[in-house]
C-alpha cells in the first residue's frame, strides 16, 4: 500500500448488554468487536483511503470474527499475528442505567499484549501517508511498547507524519507512568489528539488553563498540530499559531463509545485528502456524530457518499 494509513494496536471481542440494568441470567447481549486503532482504520477506509492494521489475535472464534470483519471492511490485516496459545481479549459492556455504561476488560496477558517488533513492516510504514498510534498500545506490554517505538522510528526516518491519540486508559497504567511515556511519544508526533483531562495529565496541570494556553503548551512539546476533543462542545485545533474551532454536529446520541476514534479517523482521512485543518476538523466532527448515532464502536462510521446526510432533512428519499 502507498500513501494511506498504517496503525497498530489491540482489538477485542465485545459482549454488550442491549438493555439497561444490572447483568442477570438471560440478559440480552450483542456480540461485536472494538479497538481504538482498528476503528480508525475502518473509518479511514470507508472514506476512500487505504488503511492497514497490525495487531495480535488469538486463534479462536473472537479472533476469526475480528479478522473477517476487518477484511470485509477492506482493511489490510496482512501483518496481524495469530497466537496459537493465547485467547483474544474481551470487553464486557454493561448499561447499568439508561445513561451510564460500565466496561470491564479481560485483556491482561492475552493475545493482544503479544504484539511485538516482529509484526512491524518497515516498507509498509515507510510508504504510508500517515502512521497512527495511541496511548493504549504502549501500555499493554513491553513488547507492544517496543513495537510502537520501532514504528515511530521508521516513520520519522521516512518522513511519514506521525499521529498520536493520547487515549488514556486508567486500568492499564497510572497517570504518572502514562504521562512520562506519552510525553516522549508526543515529542515525536506531528499531530496530537487529546481530551481536556488527557491534556492536563500530559502537562501536569490542574486543567483550569484556557484552550489557547493548553494547545500552545502541548505544541511546545513537539507536535505541529494539536487537536483537543471537547465532546459535546466540539473540538479545537492549534496549527501555525492559530486556534480553529469546530462545533459538534447536533445528533441524538445512542452510544458515545468510539466517538473519539471516529473523530480521529475523519481528521486523518482529511489529511490524506490534502484538506486544510479547518476541513479536517469538519470531517472529523461529522464522523464523530455518525459514530455516536449508532450502537457500537465502529458500525456507524460513514462512507464518503453519506457525509451530507446530517446536513439535510430527517428523511431523505
Amino acid at each position: 500500500m502507498r500513501g494511506g494509513l498504517v496503525t497498530l494496536g489491540e482489538a477485542l471481542g465485545v459482549v454488550a448488554a442491549t438493555d439497561p440494568g444490572p447483568l442477570a441470567p438471560g440478559a440480552a447481549m450483542r456480540m461485536d468487536f472494538a479497538g481504538a486503532e482498528a476503528t480508525v482504520a475502518v473509518g479511514v477506509r470507508r472514506l476512500g483511503h487505504e488503511s492497514a492494521w497490525t495487531g495480535s489475535l488469538g486463534a479462536d472464534a473472537v479472533g476469526r470474527m475480528i479478522l473477517e470483519r476487518l477484511r470485509a471492511e477492506r482493511v489490510d490485516v496482512s501483518r496481524c499475528r495469530i497466537d496459537p496459545e493465547l485467547s483474544s481479549g474481551l470487553m464486557l459492556r454493561e448499561r447499568r442505567t439508561a445513561d451510564r455504561t460500565r466496561v470491564t476488560y479481560y485483556r491482561r496477558g492475552l493475545a493482544g499484549s503479544r504484539l511485538s517488533v516482529n509484526e512491524i513492516d518497515t516498507a509498509q510504514i515507510a510508504a504510508a501517508g500517515v502512521l497512527h498510534i495511541t496511548g493504549i498500545t504502549p501500555a499493554l506490554s513491553d513488547s507492544a511498547r517496543a513495537a510502537v517505538d520501532l514504528a515511530v522510528d521508521i516513520a520519522a526516518a521516512a518522513g511519514v507524519p506521525i499521529s498520536l491519540d493520547v487515549n488514556y486508559r486508567r486500568a492499564l497504567w497510572s497517570p504518572g507512568r502514562a504521562a512520562a511515556e506519552l510525553t516522549k511519544l508526543t515529542s515525536r508526533a506531528d499531530i496530537l489528539f487529546a481530551g481536556a483531562d488527557e491534556a492536563a495529565m500530559l502537562l501536569r496541570t490542574g486543567g483550569s488553563e484556557t484552550l489557547v494556553s493548553v494547545a500552545e503548551s502541548l505544541a511546545a512539546l513537539g507536535p505541529s498540530e494539536v487537536v483537543l476533543k471537547l465532546g459535546a462542545e466540539g473540538a479545537v485545533a492549534w496549527a501555525d499559531g492559530v486556534l480553529l474551532r469546530e462545533e459538534a454536529v447536533p445528533v441524538t446520541v445512542v452510544d458515545p463509545v468510539g466517538a473519539g476514534d471516529a473523530f480521529a479517523a475523519g481528521y486523518l482521512a482529511g489529511l490524506l485528502d490534502g484538506g486544510s485543518v479547518s476541513e479536517r476538523l469538519r470531517l472529523a466532527s461529522l464522523c464523530g456524530a455518525f459514530a455516536v448515532s449508532v450502537p457500537g464502536d465502529w458500525a456507524g462510521l460513514p462512507y464518503r457518499d453519506e457525509l451530507g446526510l446530517l446536513d439535510g432533512a430527517d428523511v431523505q428519499r
